[in-house]
Order: structure tokens, then C-alpha cells, then sequence
């Protein structure tokens, strides 16, 4: 991995601690402890297993919302503006195990 330095660590492996997958979103998490590195990798897969997009999320914890309809019945307003449901469907565990704060992000499928 080059470094935003330039400098090449060549020791450095992206092991995944964990994969899921939500319809054609596949995420792989993984950390290195000893470096303070936590990292998420969000795959965009076809039907015939070709990755067509790649996101990369260095130190950041990942929130995985789905975007959906909520009761249309119960959400009826005089400005006709109609809310959206957006449950969580996955968020990152390994920010905690670098030892650090890191920002956070929502990615929404």
C-alpha cells in the first residue's frame, strides 16, 4: 500500500474480519491493529460476479442504511413532503479496536 507520503509499505495486507452482503453490495472489514488502521471496502457486484464499483473507507465508520418507503398512512403532511425510512442495515465494528476517534459516514443502498 503506498502511503499518502509516497512511501511503499509493502508488508501491509488487507485481511477481511468480516464479509457481508446486502443484494449486490458486498463489504469486507478489516483492521491492523499495530498500525491503527481500520478500513471497509464496499463492492458493487453484478448477477455474473463482475465488481462494476469499488468504495474504499480508511479509519471511518461505515453506517449501511437502505433507502425505502416508510408507511405512507402515517406520514400524511400539509406540505405534502413525504419522509423516508432508512433503517440501518449494517455499521462497522473495528473503529473501536484502532484505538482512535474516527469520522462517520452513511452509506445508503
Amino acid at each position: 500500500m503506498r502511503l499518502l507520503t509516497g512511501v511503499q509499505e509493502s508488508n501491509f495486507r488487507f485481511l477481511p474480519h468480516s464479509i457481508s452482503a446486502f443484494g449486490p453490495t458486498v463489504l469486507a472489514e478489516g483492521f491492523d491493529q499495530s498500525r491503527s488502521i481500520a478500513w471497509v471496502h464496499a463492492w458493487t457486484v453484478t448477477a455474473d460476479g463482475i465488481i462494476t464499483q469499488l468504495r474504499e473507507y480508511l479509519n471511518t465508520s461505515l453506517t449501511v442504511t437502505r433507502i425505502g418507503n416508510s408507511d405512507q398512512s402515517n406520514c400524511t403532511t400539509t406540505t405534502g413532503i413525504v419522509s423516508l425510512h432508512c433503517p440501518s442495515v449494517w455499521e462497522s465494528s473495528l473503529p473501536d479496536r484502532v484505538g482512535k476517534s474516527v469520522p462517520g459516514l452513511v452509506l445508503a443502498i
